[in-house]
């Protein structure tokens, strides 16, 4: 976040998206800025089961009698305030007060949740920062201006080992970076073997990432996702579930298709949101519907293995098909 942007601190700030550092460094500037600017307390209420909203509005009405300015943090882990919490929200965000900052901290909100009147109601009278999650292309680019935050540069191939090692994991690859400053001097150039021998191996290889990748048809990183799956001895179960679901979700698209209908008609009913919305229609298109009945009928196959029903070896046939729908 720019510094600039903090002076002075506006009414409020409303902080959501899926990358949890994004959202802790932006709250943390926040305190910084209030520290000082001399807001003399600071208050969190947590929202959880049974919280009681009304303490919102006395904590919004009332200023520590040696403190000028207050700092109030509301964190909302699930995002859903509930119907009294809507209203309480809403009419919060239409009536900030003068003498307090409100941070209103909330973890990632699906499309449906954005479009609430309470949300909207915050996206108009509150500073909005969206952790939006750091892709694959972005990541290089990121971790190299972190490094020079801290007066290091790396090499080509150490940023490409550094990359592969903490993909998914902002965390620990910003706890990575730090240990890198650590280790080694102002303007050092971490080379290859300076990463091998620092860098922990931390990338969260998550299930739901495969989507994107078959879909474009990248091989390469299809493989490095699934060894990465296998060798953490995760459960195919989930996997299973988000192949089959995936594998209907373009068929349904196709039979959509044939009737005339568009992409943006079928966004939410499908729920293509991200680089689904792109990657989805064109890999139906590229596998056809006959190819991807027939993963359907692997994937029951499969299904049986991991039950105990049938023979086989349920991550070895998930990986065949996978690469099948890749190519």
């Amino acid at each position: 976040m720019n510094k600039l942007t903090l002076q002075p601190l506006k009414a409020a700030y409303l902080i959501h998206g899926e990358e949890e550092l994004l959202r802790i460094e932006a709250a943390d500037a926040i305190r910084s800025a209030a520290r000082s600017q001399n807001f003399g307390e600071r208050e969190v209420m947590v929202v959880e089961a049974g919280f009681e909203w009304s303490s919102i509005i006395g904590a919004t009405q009332s200023v520590g009698l040696f403190a000028d300015k207050k700092l109030l943090e509301i964190h909302i882990s699930s995002g859903k305030p509930g119907k009294e919490g809507s209203i309480v929200l809403q009419q919060l965000a239409e009536n900030l007060p003068d003498d307090i900052c409100i941070i209103l901290l909330l973890a990632k909100m699906e499309r449906l949740q954005t479009q609430t009147k309470w949300f909207q109601s915050w996206s108009k009278n509150a500073t909005v920062i969206e952790a939006k999650a750091i892709g694959q292309a972005a990541l290089p680019q990121w971790v190299k201006k972190r490094l020079k935050n801290q007066n290091l540069d790396i090499s080509d191939d150490a940023l490409a080992l550094f990359v592969e090692k903490v993909e998914g994991n902002l965390l620990a690859a910003q706890q990575e970076i730090d240990k890198l400053a650590l280790i080694h001097p102002h303007g050092h150039l971490v080379t290859l073997t300076d990463a091998q021998n620092a860098v922990a191996n931390v990338a969260r290889f998550d299930v739901l990432q495969l989507a994107s990748t078959w879909m474009k048809g990248d091989t390469k990183r299809l493989l490095l996702l699934l060894d990465g799956l296998t060798a953490g001895e995760n459960e195919p179960v989930l996997l299973l579930w988000a192949l089959s679901e995936d594998i209907r979700t373009l068929l349904r698209l196709l039979a959509a298709f044939k009737q005339g209908k568009s992409v943006n008609e079928l966004r939410q009913s499908l729920r293509l949101w991200g680089e689904k919305q792109t990657l989805a229609p064109l890999a139906a298109r590229r596998i056809g519907a006959k190819r991807l009945l027939a993963a359907l009928q692997v994937c029951a196959r499969i299904d049986r293995q991991i039950k105990g029903a049938e023979k086989g070896i349920a991550w070895t046939e998930i990986k065949h098909l996978l690469l099948s729908l890749a190519c």
